[in-house]
C-alpha cells in the first residue's frame, strides 16, 4: 500500500492578468466587491460608465431573455473585442494596496491553489454559490478576487513591503480611498514567495461563495489548467492586520414590538433613546448583546439567559458555540425566538448598520445590528475544521474589483 504523501503546499500563483487597457479612467470603472452592492448602488455604477465591471459581476438580464450570464458573457466579449481590456504577455504577482479612512490593506495578488491549505471559517449558501458558478462558467473568468489572511512575517511579507516602498505602476482614488498597484514579476522574487508560503496556511477573510465557486466550476471541468487556482489577495495578519466587522440582518415584516416581546424570554430588552449611538451602546457590553431598531425605536438586548440558550442550540455545535453573538443571533434570537431561519427571503445582510435600520424602515421590518466577533474565536474554530454562521464576518478593507482578473484559459495562450 502507497502513502498519500504530503499535503499540498499553499500556493500563490503569478497569472497573466485581465485588466482595463491603458489610458482607463479607473475611478469610473471599479467597484466594490459584488455582494456589498445594494439596488441603488448597482444603479450609481452603471450610471458611471458604460464599461464599469459591475456590469459583469452584477449583470441584468436583456428584455425578454432571463439569462443573467449569457449577458455578462456578451459584454466581456465586446470588451475585449473594442480594446476595452487586455490581457497581461506575461505572468506576474502583484502587490495591492487599498487605503480607507479605517484602515489599509496590502498584499499579494495571484492565483490560490485550490488544493492546499485554505481555511474557510464560514457556512455558505447553495444559491450565492451557484450563481458566482454560472457566471465564471459564462465567462470563464475570475472576476474579482478573494481576501486572504496569514500569520506571515517571512520572506513574501518582505517583498510586499520592499514593493510598496517603490513607485506604483498606478495608483487612484475614488470615493476617497485610494488603490495603489505594483507588479512582482522578477524570478528571485517569486522565488522567495514561493518557498516562504508552501508551509504556511491561509483563512478565507472575505468569499467563502466565490472560493466555493472557483472549487465547484473545477470539479465539474477539471482539465482546463487555469481552474485549478482561483485569484485572491493574500495579507499578512502579523505585518497588515485586517479590520474586522460583523454583519448585520433586517428582516422585513417583523415589527420592533412583536421581536421585543419575544426577546424579552431569553434578554434583558432595555430601550435606548432614539438618538443613542447603537455601536457605543453594544461596545459597552461585556456579554452577548444586540441592538434592535425599526428607524424610528431602538432596544438594546443583553445578558442572555444561559438555560434559554441552551435549549435554543442545535445538539450538534460546536463546543463555546453559545458565547458568539453571531451564533446567538442565528440559533436563538432569529430561529428560536423569532422563529426566522437565517436564510428566509425576508432576511437581508448589511455590512453597515445604518444600511440595516434603512431597510428596516423601508420595509416595515426590524434591524438587529451585531458586534465584530473576536479574531481569536474564528481562528480557533477554522482549525478545528469547524465554522461560523453564515454571513458573521466582514474583514476588510476589500478589495476592489476591475483592477485585476483572471483569465481561465491557459496562461500559455
Amino acid at each position: 500500500m502507497t502513502s498519500a504523501g504530503p499535503p499540498p503546499p499553499l500556493r500563490l500563483s503569478p497569472f497573466r492578468a485581465t485588466t482595463y487597457a491603458p489610458g482607463t479612467d479607473l475611478a469610473a470603472v471599479v467597484c466594490p466587491p459584488y455582494d456589498v452592492i445594494g439596488d441603488r448602488a448597482l444603479a450609481e455604477f452603471e450610471a458611471h460608465d458604460p464599461h464599469n465591471i459591475v456590469h459583469l459581476t452584477l449583470p441584468r438580464a436583456l428584455p425578454g431573455d432571463g439569462d443573467r450570464y449569457a449577458r455578462a458573457a456578451q459584454t466581456l466579449r465586446e470588451w475585449r473585442e473594442a480594446g476595452v481590456l487586455r490581457r497581461d504577455p506575461a505572468p506576474a504577482l502583484y502587490v495591492y494596496e487599498h487605503v480607507t479612512s479605517g484602515g489599509a490593506a496590502i498584499g499579494l495578488v495571484g492565483g490560490i491553489g485550490l488544493d492546499g491549505p485554505v481555511l474557510p471559517h464560514e457556512n455558505t449558501f447553495p444559491g450565492p454559490v451557484a450563481d458566482r458558478a454560472a457566471l465564471m462558467n459564462a465567462t470563464r473568468m475570475q472576476l474579482e478576487p478573494i481576501l486572504l489572511t496569514y500569520d506571515g512575517g517571512g520572506a513574501a511579507s518582505e517583498v510586499v513591503d520592499h514593493t510598496a516602498g517603490t513607485v506604483p505602476h498606478l495608483e487612484f482614488t475614488v470615493a476617497g480611498e485610494t488603490h495603489r498597484l505594483w507588479r512582482v514579476d522578477h524570478p528571485p522574487e517569486l522565488d522567495a514567495v514561493a518557498a516562504d508560503l508552501a508551509g504556511r496556511t491561509a483563512l478565507i477573510a472575505d468569499g467563502h461563495h466565490r472560493f466555493a465557486a472557483y472549487r465547484a466550476v473545477h470539479a465539474a471541468d477539471p482539465a482546463p489548467a487555469g481552474t485549478d487556482h482561483g485569484l485572491a489577495l493574500l495579507v499578512d495578519a502579523a505585518r497588515h492586520p485586517l479590520e474586522l466587522r460583523g454583519i448585520h440582518r433586517s428582516v422585513a415584516g417583523l415589527s420592533l414590538d412583536d421581536a421585543a416581546a419575544a426577546a424579552a424570554k431569553a434578554f434583558d430588552v432595555v430601550a435606548l433613546a432614539a438618538d443613542d449611538d447603537p455601536t457605543a451602546a453594544l461596545e459597552a457590553e461585556r456579554g452577548t448583546a444586540f441592538v434592535i431598531g425599526d428607524g424610528r425605536r431602538q432596544a438594546l438586548l443583553r445578558a442572555p439567559r444561559a438555560s434559554v440558550v441552551a435549549d435554543a442550540l442545535p445538539a450538534e455545535r460546536p463546543d463555546g458555540w453559545g458565547t458568539l453573538d453571531a451564533a446567538v443571533l442565528v440559533d436563538v434570537l432569529l430561529a428560536y425566538l423569532w422563529d426566522v431561519d437565517d436564510a428566509d427571503l425576508r432576511v437581508t445582510y448589511h455590512h453597515d448598520g445604518r444600511d440595516a435600520l434603512r431597510a428596516a424602515a423601508r420595509d416595515a421590518g426590524l434591524a438587529v445590528l451585531v458586534r465584530p466577533p473576536a479574531l481569536a474565536d474564528v481562528l480557533a474554530l477554522a482549525s478545528r475544521g469547524e465554522r461560523m454562521p453564515r454571513k458573521s464576518t466582514s474583514f476588510g478593507p476589500k478589495p476592489w474589483t476591475g483592477l485585476l482578473m483572471r483569465d481561465l484559459a491557459p496562461d500559455q495562450h
